[in-house]
């Protein structure tokens, strides 16, 4: 009787039930609090995967696979420290496929404490991080103002300075030749294509010659004789004409185009030498400006000479933005005495023209007297910007105002949105503005 009422009663079940029930509930905790372990530590790694994968991007495309290996672990030992990670290992992969990027991996395992229990003595633990110059190239034109009221302030210099400063930036921005192409289009009332290329079929003599040259007198004389005593009669003639200097006497200096190709970028027709004078001409009008900047640099990686060019800048002659900008817009696509580097269609481009300019437009090949403000050139310029912008190119515009003038309307309408101009009162504040633009412009794109 006593072992069937132990065999039918119920009311001790309760405790090993729940002694058999509360393994799986512990398990479970306790594999909570291992995964939010592991999770921490994956969060650790992936913020110095993150530093360590920017840090090495610039050294990448200069180490050896080898060199690589032994660096990025050493930057990503430093960055992370979680000691209950184990046996992490660091993987570097650099690529030039499609656009240089770097990949740094990182793999590694943590001891579980309640998990163990279960049979799991540890978790796996890893992630990666992706720099990438992405498949983005840039090409970028810097039209800078030589005019002569960059010498006051110190203006000239803080240009010069900027310059090799936004130079620099540049440079680092690109992982390999080409990445990154710069062209210097220094400007006053003219720009400088070159004395060299005197021969050339894309530039219009017909005003120069008009303007440099000397008469030559020429004496023609004839004998009759006259009468019936046949006396010898002399008669003679002089002549003026008007000789054209040598070509080679050329100092380099290109003013504007033809109106409306001075607004324009369009590739010069050496054809159109045979045109009337009534007819506008896409080539370039030859100028023997007292004021001749220096020579314009096409498209190109060659800092050591950028820098060079920029150093030997000097201030003379009266404003002309118009054909600074038009020339930095023909030296991204080419013509004349410039060649732009074809596109390689594995990479998209971004064109950028950064135009910095001291004062007011006051010359230009038909309007203005060099000193005072012309609404002409204005015009001529505000057409010039219309065209750049719907080309799809990125225009910045800087006014260097140390000398309390009105905001430059046309500069501020000309950027490609309000964010790109900028109106400067301190030759000092030039570099600030040139480095915003060059972070802007050589910012790293990051993906996880």
């Amino acid at each position: 009787m006593l072992l069937h009422r132990f065999l039918h009663d119920h009311r001790g079940a309760v405790a090993p039930m729940f002694a058999l029930a509360i393994i799986p509930v512990l398990g479970l905790t306790g594999a909570a609090i291992d995964y939010s372990r592991a999770s921490s530590i994956r969060v650790s790694m992936q913020a110095a995967l993150d530093a360590t994968s920017l840090a090495m991007a610039k050294l990448a495309p200069t180490l050896t696979q080898t060199q690589l290996q032994t660096k990025t672990t050493a930057y990503f030992q430093a960055m992370f420290n979680r000691p209950e990670a184990k046996n992490v290992t660091i993987t570097p992969t650099y690529s030039t496929t499609a656009g240089s990027q770097l990949t740094v991996s990182a793999s590694g395992t943590m001891d579980t404490t309640f998990m163990n229990v279960m049979g799991y003595s540890s978790l796996n633990i890893g992630s990666s991080s992706t720099v990438k110059w992405g498949n983005t190239r840039l090409r970028v034109a810097l039209a800078l103002d030589n005019t002569g009221s960059m010498a006051d302030d110190g203006k000239i210099g803080a240009l010069k300075t900027a310059t090799t400063d936004l130079l620099t930036q540049l440079k680092a921005a690109a992982t390999n030749n080409g990445d990154v192409y710069v062209s210097l289009i220094p400007f006053a009332n003219d720009v400088n294509v070159g004395a060299t290329n005197y021969t050339a079929n894309w530039i219009d003599w017909s005003d120069w010659e008009d303007d440099n040259g000397h008469d030559t007198n020429t004496q023609t004389c004839t004998t009759t004789k006259s009468g019936r005593s046949g006396k010898t009669v002399k008669k003679c003639t002089n002549t003026t004409t008007w000789v054209p200097d040598n070509h080679n006497t050329w100092n380099g200096c290109i003013t504007d185009r033809d109106q409306d190709y001075d607004t324009l970028a369009t590739a010069p027709n050496p054809a159109d030498v045979n045109l009337p004078d009534t007819s506008a001409s896409t080539l370039f009008p030859a100028d023997q400006s007292d004021y001749c900047p220096l020579q314009m640099m096409g498209l190109s990686y060659n800092w050591s000479s950028m820098n060079t060019l920029v150093g030997q800048m000097y201030p003379k002659g009266s404003t002309n933005q118009t054909i600074g900008l038009v020339w930095a817009w023909q030296s991204l696509v080419g013509g004349g005495p410039l060649t732009a580097p074809a596109m390689d269609p594995n990479y998209q481009y971004q064109q950028v023209i950064i135009l910095i300019s001291d004062g007011l437009n006051t010359q230009d090949r038909w309007y203005g007297n060099g000193s005072s403000v012309s609404t002409q050139v204005d015009a001529r310029m505000a057409k010039a910007c219309t065209n750049v912008k719907a080309s799809g190119i990125t225009l910045y515009t800087i006014q260097v105002n140390t000398g309390g003038d009105a905001t430059s309307t046309v500069l501020q309408n000309c950027a490609s949105d309000t964010k790109k101009f900028f109106s400067v009162t301190a030759s000092n504040q030039i570099g600030t503005v040139f480095n915003q633009i060059g972070t802007n412009l050589s910012q790293l794109r990051i993906s996880k």
